[in-house]
């Protein structure tokens, strides 16, 4: 059985997203938020700094729950309360991966 923050390879519903998000998004919490909104939607992955001030979100699991965060990302004004501000966000969707657990911050 796995885990809370697994995610089950045989679902045709789950994807993997790769985010490049753009703004003023380094230094102001923006990893730790995006983190903490990937684990309420049940999202496994990592969220990390590049060096050209992006942060790069890669994120599998359900179809839904990957919308729901591209959502939380992209609205302006935030309702979710996200720190920073964001300009742009470019996804790139892939087949999921087996072995991606938890959601970290890099």
């Amino acid at each position: 059985m796995p885990g809370p923050y697994s995610v089950q390879m045989h679902d045709d519903n789950h994807e993997r997203v790769t985010l490049f998000v753009r703004g003023r998004v380094q230094g102001v919490g923006f990893r730790w938020w995006v983190r903490a909104r990937a684990l309420e939607l049940g999202l496994v992955g990592y969220a990390r700094n590049l060096d050209d001030g992006r942060v790069e979100v890669l994120a599998q699991g359900p179809t839904d729950a990957l919308d729901r965060l591209v959502t939380l990302l992209r609205e302006e004004p935030s309702t979710a309360l996200r720190p920073g501000r964001v300009t742009t966000v470019v996804t790139q969707h892939a087949r999921p991966v087996a072995g991606l657990v938890g959601f970290a911050e890099r």
